[in-house]
C-alpha cells in the first residue's frame, strides 16, 4: 500500500526489545520493567512485521490490567522494520456487517482504556506506523518518532477509512484539515512534517530515544497547539465549507459511485467533527458499512494480490552492483531507483549529457521521495556516471535499456562477450521485442532474460521477469529477489509479444485509434475511459507513451499473437513521420500548446458502446495470454494490469471483471459480427464453467 525507504532509516532500532521476554502466557507482546516504567513490546510471532489483530488487541487488554504498580507505560515495537504495518487484513475479509461490528467494538474498548489510563503513556514509533498502528500510538498520550519514521492512514486505498479511532482522535490532535487529508489520500507522512504537524511530540535519533522517554515521563514534552483553525473547524459552519472543497477535490481523482470511503469519511467529519464521541461510533458504523460494499471487497482483494507478488520476491539476489547501459528516461530512472534502494550502480552512454541529466534528475527524485540530506548524499555516492563502461566488468547485473533497435541490442551484447565476469545476468529491459529474437546475441543464453520495468520506474511498482526457454531457473530467482529488494513487485511471464502488460494493453490504444478514424471525439473516448475507471484515457495514453513507440508495440505484436490485432490507420504514420509524435513532441494526437485531455469524467461520460469496444478487447488478450501459459493465472495477470498499467483497481483487474460482469463472450461476439474478426472471442472462454 505504500512505498516506504525502510532500509534507508538513518538510525533503525535492530535489536530493540528483542531480549525482552514475553509477556506471560501472551504471544505477540514482550514486557520488561525500568523503575516503574513498563514498556511493553509488540512482537507479533513468525513475521517480520507487526500487525494489529484482534489477538493483539485482546492481550494488550489483559496487560493494561496489569500496571498497579507502573508509574509510566511505553509502547514500543521489537521489529526492526517498524512499529505496524496496519491493521490484520485477512482478520477483516470475508466478515459480514454484525461480526465486523463485534471486532470492531471490542477493538475501540481496548484503545479507550488505553487512552484512560491515569499514568502517562508514551509509543515510540519508528518505520512503518501506519493504519491499526497509528491508531494504537494516537491512543497514548504521547508519541516520540525515532528518524525515518513514515505515518498514515492507507485504508482509503481499501476502500475504507481508519476504524479504530483514527478519524477522532487525528482531527482532534492535529489541523484537521491536514488530518483529513492524509486519510483522504492514504499519503504517508514523513517524520519531519509529522513532528512538525504535531502528530510527534519529539523525533529523535535512536541513540536518544531513552532520554526522549524520560522527558515525556517526567512531563517536559510540550504539548501541541492544534491552533486557532483547529477550534473553528469544530464548528458546523466551517467544517461544511471545507467538506464541500474536499468533496469536490476527492471527485477528480475518486468519483464517489466508484470509490464511496473517501465520501463516508468527509461527511463523518461533517457531520460529528465537533463531538469525538458521536464520531467515534459514527466511524465504527461507517466502516463496518464500507466493508460490505463491492469496492472495498476488489480493493482488499488487490491488496492480497500485491501480498502475493511480494511473497514471490522473497531471497537473496546476490545482487550488490548493477550496471546499467543507455542513460535515457528508463534506463536513468532505473540507476537512480537501484542506487537509492542502497544498490551499487554504474551508469553508461555513448553520451556525456545524458548522464549529467541522469543525476540530476536523480538529485530531484530523492528530493521528492524526502531522503535527508545525508540519504540523498549517500545513493547519488552510489550512482556513478561510467562514459567508459567500466563497470561491465564489475557488475553482478547488466540491465541493457537502449533504445528499442534489435541491431543496436546486438551490438550491446557483442560487446559484453569475454568481459562480463563469471555468473554475471544480462537483463534486457525492453517491452516490444521477443527475447527469442535477441537471445543468440547473448554473452550467456542461460543468463540472459527479460526485466521490464515502468514507466515512471520511481511511481511503477511491477517489473516484468521474462523467461525464455535457455534461462536457468536460478537466474530468473535472483531477478525477482532483486525486484524485491527494490520495492518492486515482479511477475514471472513467458516470452510473447508484448509480454502480458502491453499485449493486454496495446488494443486499448489501438481500438481507440480506429474510433478516431470513425470520426469519433477523441475527448469522448478519453471520458468514457476514465468514467469506466481507467486512470488515463486511451488517446491521452497514447501521446504519453509516444506514436512513435505506440507504431513500434503495434508492428512488434502484428505477428505472433493468437488473436488479431487492427491495422493503424494510415493517418498515424504520417503524424509520426511529421514528428508529432505526442506529449513529447509538444502535438500529437492532441495539441497539447492549446489543449488539455480530459482528466476526469462523470456517470454521464459511461457510454457502454464505448467502454465495450476499449475493455473487452483487453479481456480477450487477457484470456489469450492465460491460455498460451504467458503468465501462471488470472489473479497474476489482474494484478500485473493493476500494477504495471493501473487498471481501475476497484473492478479487480480485467479478468475478475469478465467473471462478474459474466457476458463477455456472447458481447466480443455480437461486436464481431458487427465490426469484424479482431473481437473474435478467444478460444480459452470456452474452457471456463
Amino acid at each position: 500500500m505504500t512505498d516506504p525507504i525502510d532500509t534507508l532509516t538513518a538510525d533503525p532500532p535492530a535489536e530493540a526489545g528483542a531480549d525482552a521476554p514475553r509477556a506471560a502466557g501472551l504471544t505477540c507482546w514482550r514486557r520488561s520493567d525500568s523503575a516503574g516504567v513498563v514498556t511493553l513490546w509488540l512482537d507479533c510471532p513468525g513475521t517480520g512485521t507487526n500487525v494489529i489483530s484482534e489477538t493483539v488487541l485482546r492481550e494488550l487488554d489483559a496487560l493494561l490490567g496489569d500496571l498497579a504498580d507502573a508509574r509510566a507505560l511505553v509502547i514500543r515495537s521489537a521489529k526492526p522494520s517498524g512499529f505496524a504495518a496496519g491493521a490484520d487484513i485477512d482478520g477483516f475479509a470475508g466478515l459480514d456487517r454484525d461480526a465486523a461490528l463485534s471486532l470492531l467494538h471490542q477493538g475501540h474498548a481496548v484503545l479507550d482504556r488505553l487512552a484512560a489510563l491515569e499514568i502517562p503513556t508514551v509509543a515510540v514509533i519508528h518505520g512503518h506506523t501506519l493504519g491499526g498502528g497509528l491508531e494504537l500510538a494516537l491512543a497514548c498520550d504521547r508519541r516520540i518518532g525515532l528518524d525515518g519514521v513514515k505515518a498514515g492512514f492507507p485504508e482509503v486505498q481499501l476502500g475504507l477509512h481508519p476504524g479504530l479511532g483514527g478519524t477522532f482522535r487525528l482531527t482532534q490532535l492535529i489541523d484537521p484539515i491536514e488530518a483529513m487529508q492524509a486519510m483522504l489520500t492514504g499519503k504517508t507522512i514523513h517524520d519531519r512534517k509529522a513532528k512538525r504537524l504535531g502528530l510527534l511530540d519529539a523525533l529523535v535519533p535512536g541513540r536518544h530515544v531513552e532520554a526522549a522517554i524520560e522527558a515525556a515521563v517526567a512531563g517536559r514534552l510540550k504539548p501541541h497547539d492544534a491552533g486557532l483553525k483547529a477550534g473553528a473547524m469544530r464548528l458546523t459552519p466551517a467544517r461544511s465549507l471545507a467538506a464541500t472543497r474536499m468533496r469536490q477535490e476527492a471527485e477528480k481523482s475518486a468519483p464517489r459511485r466508484h470509490y464511496p470511503a473517501p465520501y463516508a469519511l468527509i461527511d463523518l467529519w461533517h457531520d460529528h467533527g465537533g463531538d469525538p464521541e458521536a464520531m467515534q461510533k459514527a466511524e465504527i458504523a461507517s466502516f463496518a458499512t464500507l466493508l460490505e460494499s463491492a469496492t472495498a471487497q476488489a480493493l482488499i482483494r488487490v491488496f492480497f494480490l500485491r501480498q502475493r507478488l511480494k511473497a514471490g520476491a522473497k531471497g537473496v539476489s546476490g545482487i550488490a552492483h548493477v550496471h546499467v547501459i543507455g542513460a535515457g528516461t528508463m534506463g536513468a530512472e532505473i540507476a537512480a531507483w537501484a542506487a537509492l534502494r542502497a544498490k551499487r550502480v554504474t551508469l553508461e552512454d555513448v553520451a556525456l549529457p545524458p548522464l549529467g541529466k541522469a543525476v540530476s534528475r536523480a538529485a530531484t527524485l530523492y528530493e521528492r521521495r524526502h531522503l535527508s540530506g545525508i540519504e540523498a548524499r549517500d545513493a547519488l555516492d552510489r550512482l556513478m556516471p561510467d562514459p567508459e563502461g567500466l563497470g561491465r566488468a564489475r557488475a553482478d547485473l547488466v540491465i541493457e535499456a537502449a533504445p528499442e533497435r534489435p541491431d543496436l541490442k546486438e551490438k550491446i551484447y557483442a560487446g559484453l562477450v569475454d568481459v562480463l565476469k563469471p555468473g554475471a545476468i544480462l537483463a534486457t529491459n525492453t517491452s516490444s521485442l521477443r527475447l527469442t529474437d535477441l537471445v543468440d546475441a547473448a554473452p550467456d543464453p542461460a543468463r540472459f532474460a527479460g526485466l521490464h520495468f515502468f514507466n515512471p520506474v520511481s511511481r511503477m511498482p511491477l517489473i516484468e521477469v521474462v523467461a525464455h526457454e535457455a534461462v536457468a531457473p536460478e537466474v530468473l530467482d535472483s531477478l525477482c529477489a532483486f525486484a524485491g529488494e527494490l520495492d518492486r513487485l515482479p511477475v514471472r511471464v513467458r516470452d510473447y509479444p508484448g509480454f502480458v502488460v502491453n499485449r493486454v494493453l496495446a488494443p486499448y490504444m489501438l481500438e481507440a485509434m480506429l474510433m478516431l478514424d470513425e470520426g469519433l471525439d477523441k475527448a469522448r473516448i478519453d471520458r468514457a475511459a476514465l468514467a469506466f475507471g481507467m486512470p488515463m484515457g486511451p488517446v491521452t495514453l497514447a501521446d504519453q507513451v509516444g506514436l512513435d513507440i505506440c507504431l513500434e508495440v503495434a508492428r512488434s505484436l502484428a505477428s505472433g499473437v493468437a488473436q488479431p490485432l487492427p491495422e493503424p490507420p494510415a493517418w498515424l504514420l504520417e503524424k509520426v513521420e511529421k514528428g508529432e509524435t505526442g506529449k513529447k513532441a509538444g502535438k500529437g494526437l492532441y495539441d497539447h500548446a492549446r489543449e488539455s485531455p480530459p482528466e476526469t469524467a462523470g456517470e454521464d461520460d459511461e457510454d457502454p458502446a464505448i467502454i465495450d469496444r476499449l475493455i473487452l478487447p483487453m479481456c480477450n488478450a487477457g484470456m489469450e495470454c492465460l491460455r498460451q501459459g504467458v503468465v501462471k493465472d488470472a489473479d497474476t495477470l489482474d494484478a500485473a494490469l493493476i500494477f504495471g498499467a493501473g487498471w481501475a483497481p476497484f473492478r479487480g483487474g480485467p479478468m475478475h471483471y469478465a467473471k462478474v460482469r459474466g457476458d463477455v463472450p456472447e458481447r466480443l461476439r455480437a461486436l464481431e459480427q458487427q465490426l469484424g474478426p479482431r473481437f473474435a472471442p478467444d478460444a480459452g472462454w470456452d474452457s471456463l464453467g
